[in-house]
């Protein structure tokens, strides 16, 4: 079995946590399912697989520095299908109602 990538929150408050994920070649961040809405900024180019609970995959391609977002109550083990280090930055947005 493979290692888990490395996770560093870099700023967490009420409203928004910030973490990056290093991954070396094959590693996964474990399955888990997104609470918030959230972004995610690719510091390096690489390829991902998103492994969903039924065992299907989805893979993408990163480019550093193209963004892109999805919504709260995605389910899934994000895999570095590369065969380079991968790393991104993740902004996990905490408020779920829009304001008055």
């Amino acid at each position: 079995m493979t290692t888990t990538a490395r996770a560093s929150v870099q700023h967490e408050d009420e409203q928004i946590r910030v973490t990056r994920w290093d991954f070396e070649p094959g590693t996964r961040t474990g399955p888990h399912r997104h609470e918030h809405d959230y972004v995610v900024v690719p510091v390096t180019d690489g390829r991902i697989s998103a492994v969903a609970p039924d065992g299907s995959a989805t893979e993408s391609d990163l480019r550093a520095g193209r963004s892109y977002a999805r919504s709260a109550g995605a389910e899934h083990d994000v895999v570095n299908a590369g065969d380079g280090p991968l790393a991104f930055v993740e902004i996990e947005l905490k408020h779920t109602s829009p304001a008055s």
